[in-house]
């Protein structure tokens, strides 16, 4: 287990100290690097994609259609079982009545996103987008939530997945409940031919019990960008680079445990620009979750709403909503590019392709051993040190 920087916060009551992404900075080495000779593809079990973008499932950025898009242009698009378009058969409307809610500085109401997703899921229409997905010849994937694992999956299955994603805020593989039918990850994971990617975890020892359950890849972070009401509604905040850092020991660990079975970490949280991306992957992650930045993708079905899928819980939300953003290019600008303005927000993954150059590597491997700082733009950053990624 990593060691473990406590501080005293009362008498006899200790916190760790974490930092976030914006705490942390990347030091470039004695070499460069041409960018042609760089590259920022992964793999995951038999899936390769060119760069490492895995997407959040919220309905605000991904419908079938943007799923196929991110999947052509390199990466992961992954679709909600439990969305707007499991539960409605043409949801213009539904999109409609959001962004006509939501004004130019807040979100529509959560009212309103609590009755829209009362509209029950139907399986034919999950198996409809699935086969629409295929169709289009991208790899496709699909997020259920744990509580809805049991009943969805084997419709999400028999549709012909290729990956699947059961995230929630927070997932364990030791869940306790009074009924005694909590979902056996382990179990569940084992009788599939699919591989699984779980999350989300905050800390070392979660991330190894999740790695155990037989997971190909591990989420981790709560999905906590700036909209997120987490923090205020429940007191959880996780200190991405710490627990990507963390998330990195554990696979570490696990691949010695088993003897070379490596499990992928998915960081996701505030990972809002181009550096942000670039700092997750040097503290050990393999690929990145993004929502909120893709909205400014003129292709985005919110129209440049942003809500999380958290947002429209039907007894405790706790995703901000956010207003109406203007489009700032082609979903494969903001990935790819090229940016025409300067704040990082678009040419994503051009931009991480540069840095990677600046900095001398050639892959994302090598990637995750680059040098880091303390001294970011975050708060009461102490002196200059390292943190091992």
């Amino acid at each position: 287990m990593p060691a473990r920087d406590n501080v005293e916060i009362g008498l006899n009551r200790f916190a760790r100290r974490g930092y976030d992404l914006d705490e942390v900075s990347i030091v470039p080495s004695r070499r460069t690097r041409d960018h042609d000779d760089v590259s920022t593809a992964w793999q995951i079990d038999a899936f390769r994609f060119e760069i490492p973008l895995v997407t959040s499932p919220s309905d605000a950025v991904v419908s079938p259609a943007t799923a196929i898009g991110v999947g052509q242009a390199g990466g992961l698009g992954v679709l909600n079982a439990e969305g707007l378009w499991a539960r409605y058969d043409d949801p213009t409307d539904v999109y409609r009545q959001l962004r006509e809610a939501a004004g130019s500085h807040g979100g529509p109401p959560v009212s309103l996103l609590q009755q829209l997703y009362a509209e029950p899921v139907k399986p034919d229409l999950v198996t409809a987008r699935v086969k629409e997905l295929s169709a289009a010849g991208v790899t496709t994937a699909v997020r259920v939530s744990p509580q809805h694992t049991v009943q969805l999956a084997p419709t999400v299955l028999a549709a012909g997945v290729d990956l699947l994603v059961i995230q929630g805020t927070i997932v364990s593989a030791e869940h306790v409940t009074k009924s005694g039918e909590a979902l056996n990850l382990k179990e569940f994971i084992a009788d599939l031919d699919v591989p699984v990617i779980v999350g989300g975890s905050a800390d070392y020892q979660t991330t190894l019990h999740l790695m155990r359950t037989g997971a190909a890849g591990v989420i981790v972070g709560v999905g906590a960008d700036s909209w997120s009401t987490s923090d205020t509604v429940m007191g959880i905040r996780v200190p991405l680079a710490s627990a990507i850092a963390d998330a990195a020991a554990a696979r570490r660990d696990y691949l010695d445990e088993t003897g070379g079975r490596y499990v992928h970490v998915i960081a996701n949280g505030r990972i809002e620009t181009s550096g942000a991306i670039a700092r997750a992957l040097a503290c050990g992650a393999d690929a990145v979750q993004l929502g909120e930045p893709l909205r400014v993708a003129a292709e985005a079905p919110g129209g440049g709403v942003w809500w999380d899928s958290v947002a429209a819980h039907p007894r405790l939300p706790r995703g901000g909503a956010s207003g109406a953003a203007e489009p700032r290019g082609t979903l494969e600008q903001v990935l790819l590019g090229p940016a025409e303005d300067a704040d990082g927000r678009t040419n994503l993954f051009g931009a991480l392709r540069r840095t990677m150059a600046k900095t001398g590597y050639r892959d994302l491997k090598e990637f995750q051993r680059v040098d880091l700082v303390i001294g970011g733009t975050g708060a009461e950053a102490p002196g200059p040190g390292h943190l091992a990624g």
